[in-house]
């Protein structure tokens, strides 16, 4: 996971010595908005409307921040008018990587808009002087050739409604209603789940590691607690912050338990938790989007200053297929 200084790639991991051994993740750049009429949105600039072949997703199939946008695409019916790209498990020296033609690359894909080697150079083309990480996922605009942007949260938003107008889609998981639920939920889950494993698996000093696995486990023991009375976090409805945190919980066991060391409890341990996972995860076209091999294979060989064999784990045995029962919990 190297970043690009003024426009430059430069092989360096995470700097945890100012922080105390404290992982830090920086914000997302690009932050424009998809709206349907190109209005400007929340933030960044207008001119982006929402048209069929005009936009090129670029994910990593083991990032959680890039699965969030895939399950989007797929429950908002955007699969055709979106394409995507995927970049190969593996990322060392040179970050996110793609398929090069003719070449036996671990499971990524060509980049079809510019024959980029790395992400980084699609980065560069949007910005030659841009100083930060390069991450995905990546929403491009092909029309102006520019980013739209980097920032899952938003792109997900964007999905949620700004396409509605040509798919017919009318599912909306941001409804009114309950934005405000949702935001205090995305608030504490994103903190201490989403990112708090990677703040437990990237922390540099015991202090630290301890501060950030106790704090999301004892969000997890609330979420237990809470998924007891309710199938969904905000009731009966899936919302996007089921989604946003189906993303780290699928990947828990296979990974964030050994690789992130937190192993206090398993998501298999919590009756709750368990079930709702895999009642998410059976939610049709979901399971599509979820590749263990890609998964494990990325935490297991890309951050070897965690696991410097790079020797990925057989196990375990995981079944999302399995019976839940979740239905039992819907309002009568």
């Amino acid at each position: 996971m190297g970043k690009l200084v003024d426009g430059v790639w430069h092989d360096v991991w995470y700097d945890t010595k100012s922080t105390r051994g404290h992982f830090e993740r920086a914000a997302s750049q690009f932050r424009n908005w998809i709206t349907p009429d190109g209005a400007p949105g929340p933030t960044g600039e207008g001119g982006f409307a929402a048209e069929a072949g005009r936009y090129h997703l670029y994910v990593s199939l083991a990032c959680p921040w890039a699965h969030r946008t895939l399950i989007f695409r797929k429950l908002k019916k955007l699969e055709d008018l979106i394409p995507v790209s995927v970049v190969d498990p593996v990322m060392l020296s040179n970050g996110w990587e793609f398929k090069r033609p003719g070449e036996g690359v671990d499971g990524g894909t060509v980049d079809p808009l510019f024959g980029a080697e790395t992400l980084w150079k699609v980065y560069l083309k949007a910005d030659p002087h841009y100083s930060g990480r390069v991450t995905v996922p990546v929403l491009w605009d092909r029309k102006e050739s520019r980013m739209v942007s980097n920032e899952s949260a938003e792109i997900i938003r964007m999905f949620n409604s700004a396409f509605d107008g040509i798919t017919g889609s009318r599912d909306d998981y941001y409804p009114a209603s309950l934005r405000a639920e949702i935001d205090a939920l995305n608030e504490t889950i994103y903190d201490t789940v989403n990112n708090g494993v990677y703040k437990a698996g990237f922390a540099t000093t015991q202090e630290a590691y301890e501060k950030n696995v106790w704090a999301l486990f004892e969000t997890l023991d609330a979420l237990e607690e809470r998924l007891a009375g309710r199938r969904y976090l905000t009731g009966d409805s899936i919302t996007e912050a089921d989604w946003r945190l189906f993303t780290t919980l699928v990947r828990f066991d296979a990974v964030y338990v050994g690789h992130f060391k937190c192993n206090i409890r398993r998501i298999a341990d919590y009756p709750n938790l368990s079930g709702y996972l895999r009642d998410l995860y059976q939610v049709p076209g979901v399971a599509e989007t979820v590749n263990i091999d890609h998964i494990k294979t990325h935490y297991y060989r890309s951050h070897l200053t965690i696991n410097p064999t790079g020797i990925v784990p057989a196990g375990p045995e995981l079944d999302f297929a399995a019976p839940h029962d979740r239905e039992r919990l819907l309002a009568a």
